[in-house]
């Protein structure tokens, strides 16, 4: 079993003013060769948004790019003619594959959203670019990881051409997670969204991430009521 501990506050950090983002994998003026990616994770970028601002619009091309929002709402549009918004316990994700040319603002012209912004590297290459979204409620489940994404387009949750799957659990208890890789040759990256966990004889914190590989299984140990976190069962080859 090989683990790796990626603390908050050695993320990179960037402050424009409008957007606050805090990079776990080189990105943008942020580079660390020891951060480039974890498997085929790409990016994972912790962003707050002032009210009336985003990003505007930009291309993206081979790689699938998931966005789950934790505060607020996003406004999207794209080039396959999208219109949509993102709120609060949604989940997006956007199969850029031949190009695709989209932006993301703020739906608020007053209030910050927060949302988490995801890259993985396709299983595939110039696939058809593709959108959807789903809204997820947590506290219809409380206290047991929910799939979110996979690479079903019939499972649970959104789906992306890679053999991925994503799973967030919220809990208000103390209590144990067992949790199977889902393919071998997996491995787990988890971030701690709120609350602390304990995993692999590490307790992890607030914004806190752990990378598990060459192993088959994990037990994920909340610490804390009011925990939430985020597990990515991905490929470690590219």
């Amino acid at each position: 079993m090989q683990v790796l501990t990626h603390k908050a506050d050695t993320r990179g950090y960037a402050n424009h003013g409008w957007l606050q983002s805090f990079h776990s994998f080189s990105f943008a003026n942020y580079y660390n060769p020891k951060r480039m990616h974890f498997g085929v994770l790409r990016v994972l970028n912790d962003d707050t948004v002032a009210g009336g601002q985003g990003f505007g619009k930009h291309p993206h091309e081979n790689m699938e790019i998931i966005s789950i929002v934790m505060q607020g709402a996003l406004e999207h549009q794209d080039s396959m003619g999208t219109k949509a918004i993102i709120k609060a316990g949604d989940v997006q994700v956007m199969s850029a594959g031949t190009g695709v040319v989209h932006s993301e603002y703020n739906h608020s012209s007053t209030e910050e959203v927060q949302f988490l912004q995801i890259w993985l590297f396709p299983k595939h290459r110039n696939v058809a670019p593709r959108y959807d979204q789903i809204s997820v409620n947590l506290t219809d489940t409380p206290n047991k990881l929910v799939q979110i994404l996979s690479p079903n387009p019939d499972d649970s949750g959104v789906w992306v051409h890679q053999d991925a799957w994503f799973w967030m659990g919220s809990f208000d208890a103390s209590t144990d997670v067992n949790y199977q890789i889902q393919k071998p040759g997996n491995g787990v990256y988890l971030f701690v969204m709120e609350g602390n966990v304990e995993l692999a004889g590490q307790t992890l914190e607030h914004r806190d991430a752990l990378g598990i590989w060459e192993t088959d299984a994990l037990q994920i140990n909340i610490l804390t009521p009011g925990t939430q976190i985020l597990v990515m069962d991905i490929p470690m080859e590219l």
